[in-house]
This record gives C-alpha cells, structure tokens and sequence, in this order.
C-alpha cells in the first residue's frame, strides 16, 4: 500500500514540533527559571522567586498548633451565672505557641538587658527598668505570711523555672516586642547578616537592634555601623564567568521580608488562639466539636488521671477546696502549694503544658460579655488599634532616639517606656488608609458594634441630646486620673462618682484559665474573666504566640491529580 508522502512530511514535522516543545518546556522547568516569565532567577534581582516555598521556622519556645474550627465558650457549668461565654462557632488559623508560661529566669533575662542598656542611674533612664519590672508586693496579704515569696520568688534560682507573675497586661506586651528584636536579632546573625557577636556587643541606648527599623532601612542599624550589619549574596553561590571570561560582580543584600529568615513578631494570643490551644480537641475525636468541647484540656470530666502508670495524680495545680492549695503532704498531693515549676504536669495533645492551673494567663483581647460571631468568625479578635509609620518633616522615617522616648504612667502611679530607642515611631491610620474601605474605616476598632447610644441604658431616643456624655456611654466606668508632676509625685484624682455601674472600660483585658488559687470549676479552657491591663496579681502569667505564614499545616499531604 503506497503512503502519501504528504502525510508522511506532516508526521515528521509534527514530531519534530513535539520534541521541541518537550525541549523548551524541560528548560523552562529549571529550578531557577521564574515560572511567570520564564527569566532565570540568579541573573536578576528577584528574591521573592527565588525564596518561593520557603517555610517558617519555629521560634525559640515555640510549638505548632494547626488551626482549624471548634466551639469556642459554652462551658459546662455556669454557676457564677456570667453569661458571657456563648457558644459560637470560629476558626482558628494556624500559629505557633510557648510551650511553657514565661519563667522567673526568661523574664530576668529581659531585665538584665534593660538595666545593662539603659542603666536606671541615668536620669533619662531611670524609668525604664523599673517600669519593666514585676510587681513583688502582690504576694503580701492582710493576714497572710508572705514575705518569703515577696522576696525571693522572683530572683531566687530555685523559682527560675516557675511562671514569672506581678506583671501587668501592658509589661507583657512589651515583653514580647523586646523577645521580638533579640530572636530575630540571633536569627540574622546565624543566617550572616549580621556580624558574629553583633548581638551580645557593647550595646547602647544609641546603637540597638529593632525588627522593623532593619527591615525599613538596614544601613542605619547598630548606629549605621557597617562592620556589624552585613550584606550577603542571597543565592549562596558565586557567579561564574560568561562566555567572554568576566566574572559578574557578586549581588550582595541585606536582609528583607521576601529572604524568608525573619520571624513574625511574638505576641499574646488573642482570646480564641489560647481557648482554641488549651482545649486540642485534635486529639480526643471521640468529642464532637460541632456540639461542644471538653471540660478540661485533657479527657475525661475529672481532675485526676485514670492511667494505670500514674493513677489518681493530679493533673494540675489548682484550689482542691476552702483552704486546701495541693492536698495532704505525702498523699494526694499536686505537688505545690503555690505555683509549680512548668512541665511539672504532662502537656495536652498539642503539646503544650500548663494550659489549665498553676497560673493564668493574659490574652490579647479588650474585654467585652459577648463575643460577636456575627460580625466575624474567623481569628477573632478585640482590640484592634491600627497604625503607621510617622514620617518626619525631612520626609524620613522617624526613629525613636534616648531624646524621644515616651513615657506613660498607669493608674497605679507607675511609670512606663511607651517606646525604645530604635523603634519606629507610629501614629493612627487616617482617611489616607480609610478612605472608601470596606474592611474597616477608623484607627481604633476595640468599640466596634459595641458601645454605641443606642445600647446605653441612659439613651432617650427623642432626644439625642439628653444626658451628659458619661451616662450616654455603653460601659459606666470610674475614670480615675493619676499624673506624676515634675518632682516625681504622685496626684491622683479619684472618680467617687455614685453613678458608675461597672468595671469594664477599653482598658480592661481578658485572662483565660485557671490558676493555683483557683477551683477546678475555673480550669475549663471557655472560663473568662478580665482585669485590668495596668495591673498585676500572683496569679495570673503570660506566653507568647506568633502566627503562622504559609501552609496551615506541617504534615506532608499527596499532590492532586
């Protein structure tokens, strides 16, 4: 049968097309050709491309929670008749958190650096470490012989491990930011952009090391000093020589967000991080979570373990009944009569320990009865105040010098750095970020759907203008004014009006689980309580989160056909 050499023409020219297609896509499918246009990576400037699939690691401490849905409040009992943990349904993206509360000894650590880098003889400077430094007094009681904590639980080397308490909401928020710069710090400094031992130098107030004023402008860290802050080729290899011999110049960066090194900031957990953290329903199935949680942030509806290893032990360190703070010597005992050193009892199914008793803890969020699952079911928060970088009237970022840091004092007459040399100043969002959004329309949002007119008991609806501004707010709050004049004393101006209602204000944070003077009906990870953000107790302590970037989970899944 004779074949038409037509078609057979067309056959070769077709195989000849399909191996070159197969050629250039094998080339294009380099591993470092840019898959939107097709350039090599190397020879341009695009580190973005050529970070892509970078995963975050895990700060120090830290471990990871893969976030998902459940029943955030809805205890089991309610018998102090609150009202103000209604089940809703949230979802929780996924995050990192501390393993432990923060310690006696990571704490002093803090307080070691501010007092070597501001040194409080210093006029300037003499607010800064005692402003950081927790409240020891708050062990004393009126009829109770404390003395013994009040002067050594938080230096003495035997409390090093326990949770560091007599820090305010405010202390360890600044807490966080400062672990914030030190991590990122080492982590620059492993990965060579930085100098080695640029982090444990002679440090100053003039020359310190902050996160975002690295990533908004390198060459000025460490006082500008270029011998400390490095530049490094972010291929990790030299260039080669062309066709012509010449070898290009190497491309040499500093550090920016698209080089994957730098860590999100740490952080408190927002109320639905820590309830979602504490209950780990990932490892009890057996609990529907569409319905409802656990009673406790292990199985079971008792406080003492059913496993034939460690049968009857307490679970955790919390007020077993009216004067009984860890049970007989000896015998069914928990191990402490106040707190406990961390990982003294076992961690829950994401691996995290003390999530019920020994102390509780602060969250992120500003207090308020009802959570509002119907503006938002997705990383729920309260408390959003946004901001921006200032920029000076040269048109220049504007860093915070020893010349400009602020300070605040608290309604307890204590004085407080707002900010630290090294930080970048900031200032409320305006129209120029608001304007036409949808998302969100003002700076600060911690009253959002909350305490407009309408809800206030005093508001008249047929006369807008009746009652004064203070009655026609939602929360009916003392306001309290307390101000230091120029000699350092305190003047304080107390509200004794006979009008005030409640506690709660915009000042007033939650603090979830229970602690070591706490029943057992407290431990349950929906429990919530506040306090007020500018003061401190013995029994309420602190960790730390960070939010995850990238993939929602870490276990390793089959790609999709």
């Amino acid at each position: 049968m004779k074949v038409n050499k037509i078609v057979v023409l067309q056959l070769m020219m077709s195989m000849v097309l399909m191996l070159g297609t197969a050629s250039c896509s094998k080339k294009s499918s380099s591993a470092h050709a840019s898959r939107a246009t097709g350039w090599d990576v190397d020879s341009q400037n695009g580190t973005a491309a050529r970070n892509a699939g970078k995963k975050q690691q895990a700060g120090p401490g830290l471990v990871f929670v893969e976030g998902g849905t459940f029943t955030m409040g809805k205890v089991q009992d309610d018998v102090m008749h609150d009202w103000n943990n209604t089940a809703s349904q949230q979802h929780v993206q996924s995050f990192y958190m501390d393993e432990t509360e923060v310690t006696n000894g990571m704490y002093l650590e803090y307080l070691e650096w501010l007092k070597k880098v501001f040194p409080p003889t210093e006029e300037n400077y003499k607010n800064i470490y005692e402003g950081a430094s927790p409240d020891t007094l708050v062990w004393r009681n009126r009829l109770g012989y404390n003395e013994t904590m009040t002067n050594n639980y938080l230096r003495h080397p035997s409390y090093a491990n326990y949770p560091v308490v007599g820090v305010n909401w405010i202390q360890a928020v600044e807490f966080s930011k400062w672990r914030t710069d030190r991590v990122n710090e080492a982590v620059l400094e492993k990965n060579g952009y930085l100098k080695k031992g640029a982090k444990t130098q002679d440090v100053s107030a003039e020359s310190l090391f902050n996160t975002e004023g690295y990533l908004a402008s390198p060459s000025t860290t460490y006082g500008g000093s270029e011998e400390l802050v490095l530049k490094k080729n972010p291929n990790g290899r030299k260039p080669k020589a062309g066709k012509d011999g010449v070898v290009p110049e190497e491309k040499n960066v500093y550090a920016q967000r698209s080089s994957g090194v730098i860590l999100p900031e740490y952080r408190l957990p927002t109320e639905a991080e820590w309830e979602y953290a504490a209950a780990a329903d990932v490892g009890q199935r057996e609990y529907n979570i569409y319905k409802g949680q656990k009673k406790y942030p292990w199985s079971g509806d008792y406080t003492r373990s059913a496993k034939r290893k460690n049968k009857g032990d307490q679970l955790a360190n919390f007020k077993q009944g009216n004067g009984d703070y860890g049970g007989i010597a000896g015998w069914s005992d928990d191990g402490a009569d106040i707190t406990n050193a961390v990982k003294s009892y076992a961690p829950n199914d994401f691996g995290l320990y003390d999530m019920a008793g020994n102390v509780a803890e602060w969250v992120a969020d500003v207090y308020r009865p009802i959570i509002d699952n119907e503006a938002n079911d997705f990383n729920y928060f309260r408390g959003n105040q946004y901001a921006k970088n200032k920029i000076g009237k040269d048109g220049k970022l504007e860093i915070v010098t020893p010349a400009t840091i602020k300070y605040d004092t608290l309604s307890n007459g204590k004085v407080i750095a707002r900010n630290l040399p090294g930080e970048i100043a900031q200032v409320p969002v305006d129209e120029q970020e608001t304007y036409l959004r949808q998302n969100f329309s003002q700076s600060d949002n911690i009253n959002y759907r909350d305490g407009d007119k309408q809800s206030s008991r005093y508001f008249d609806f047929g006369d807008s203008e009746s009652g004064s501004k203070t009655e026609q707010a939602m929360y009916n709050s003392p306001k309290h004014n307390v101000t230091v004049d120029s000699l350092g004393k305190m003047i304080r101006k107390y509200d004794n009006s006979s009008k005030r209602t409640t506690l709660i204000d915009d000042k007033v944070r939650v603090y979830k689980g229970g602690s070591w003077r706490d029943r057992a009906y407290w431990l349950d990870p929906a429990q919530r309580r506040y306090f007020p953000q500018d003061m401190a107790t013995d029994y309420i302590g602190f960790r730390c989160a960070m939010s995850r970037v990238g993939a929602k989970t870490e276990r390793r899944k089959s790609p999709r056909n």
